[in-house]
């Protein structure tokens, strides 16, 4: 069978049909792109048409990205099925609101769409007919203890779904509830996975870390590697509104392939013996080169001092742009966890540094109290998507669906243990 990705409701597999029909509390327990946005978008438009009144249903997720991504798929099946029913003019559709015409009532239907952040306080004021979830893995007890009161005056219902994160939090909590129908859905039992793609995940991720992505376990042997303590204390940081042009600039990147994954550049000050964060930037579909002379632009305004890349793969490619550039050429430090290589300039250490180091300089300068981070909710989701394992060989694995920015966060946060530096600061 061919697949629309633009049409999902032309292709629906049969768990899909059967949880867009049901009418109670929800929960799908779904492994990655398995279908679990696409059936929830079809549902809530679904569910809106069919309303006899007005009243309201709220959309969230835990980054507004994350919540619009859902909400644009309910907008598209809309357009696509029940292009009258929308109602535009004054009250069309914006990014986080739909409303739906009900009969010949001038009431509407409405359909919000809101990030839930850390706590969820920001939604309080809904009375809800019905509250759609998704990502609800890394969401915290507060967000739960913030939306579910909205349900009880209407009794209305919630539908949630996520691939999960360990054996904690509300929607672990859920998943032992017995109002709501489950839904368990494994990547591997998916037609619009092929058998070599997860072949392929499966001997490149931690054994813990696809079991839990790909088949959707919920496991007591993987653990956020960020608490959530340890968030709030260091991710309070603000942009700046322009350059310190007396700051001490530093850079880090994780670098992807065009069409693969995301580049992330990450600077940081270095204001006496504190590491402050200033800028995230994150990029999608971007060539090398291109991505190259970006660093070269943003050298250009901060002068780095140095500009730790990661040089595995595409990353030698950068690190040899850069190296072109006058400007550039003696700031480029490697760091390739994968060979285990440190190259500084032209001198190479023999000495590798292994991903653990890089993890525990940034845990431990948060718990130093010399970090801050950007208060940013993509910083934020990138710090709560990292899990580790520890292999049958008592080694360290870490893994994460969102890992980018802080995989260029530990790279620019290793000034503060570089050794040519003279901040450098040995940790017992």
């Amino acid at each position: 069978m061919e697949y629309n990705l633009l049409q999902p409701w032309k292709t629906l597999d049969p768990w899909q049909e059967k949880y867009i029909q049901t009418r109670q509390n929800c929960f799908l327990l779904c492994g990655r792109q398995s279908g679990k946005s696409a059936a929830m978008s079809i549902k809530i438009a679904e569910c809106a048409v069919a309303e006899k009144e007005g009243g309201d249903y709220l959309v969230i997720a835990f980054t507004e990205k994350q919540a619009y991504a859902l909400f644009r798929k309910v907008l598209r099946y809309l357009e696509e099925k029940y292009p009258n029913r929308i109602v535009q003019g004054k009250y069309k559709p914006t990014m986080h609101e739909i409303n739906i015409k009900i009969g010949k009532s001038k009431d509407f239907l409405r359909i919000n769409c809101h990030a839930a952040g850390l706590t969820g306080d920001g939604l309080r004021h809904y009375t809800l007919k019905k509250l759609f979830i998704d990502e609800a893995g890394p969401m915290g007890i507060h967000v739960w203890t913030a939306v579910e009161p909205m349900l009880s005056v209407s009794g209305g219902t919630v539908d949630m779904s996520s691939t999960p994160r360990g054996k904690e939090g509300f929607f672990w909590e859920c998943s032992k509830r017995e109002d709501f129908q489950k839904f368990y859905i494994s990547a591997e039992d998916c037609p619009r996975h092929s058998k070599e793609f997860l072949a392929e995940a499966r001997k490149n991720m931690p054994k813990l870390a696809y079991a839990q992505e790909y088949l959707a376990m919920f496991l007591d042997d993987l653990r956020q590697v960020f608490t959530e303590e340890w968030i709030k204390k260091v991710a309070v940081g603000k942009r700046r509104k322009e350059i310190d042009e007396e700051g001490n600039y530093y850079y880090g990147a994780d670098v992807a392939r065009k069409d693969i994954d995301k580049f992330t550049h990450e600077i940081v000050d270095v204001v006496g013996d504190t590491c402050i964060h200033v800028e995230n930037i994150t990029t999608n579909n971007i060539p090398i080169p291109e991505s190259s002379r970006r660093i070269i632009q943003l050298d250009s305004q901060y002068h780095f001092h140095k500009e730790y890349i990661d040089s595995g793969g595409m990353g030698i490619t950068v690190c040899d742009i850069l190296r072109e550039n006058d400007e550039n050429r003696n700031k480029v430090v490697e760091i390739n966890n994968a060979s285990r290589r440190f190259k500084d300039g032209d001198a190479e250490r023999k000495k590798g540094i292994l991903k653990q180091d890089l993890y525990e300089n940034l845990i431990r300068l948060g718990e130093q109290d010399r970090l801050v981070l950007l208060d940013d909710e993509d910083v934020i989701l990138s710090l709560r998507s990292i899990q580790y394992e520890i292999t049958e060989a008592g080694k360290i694995e870490y893994s994460g669906r969102d890992s980018h920015i802080v995989e260029g966060l530990n790279r620019a946060c290793w000034c503060m243990k570089d050794k040519s530096l003279n901040i450098y600061i040995e940790f017992g």
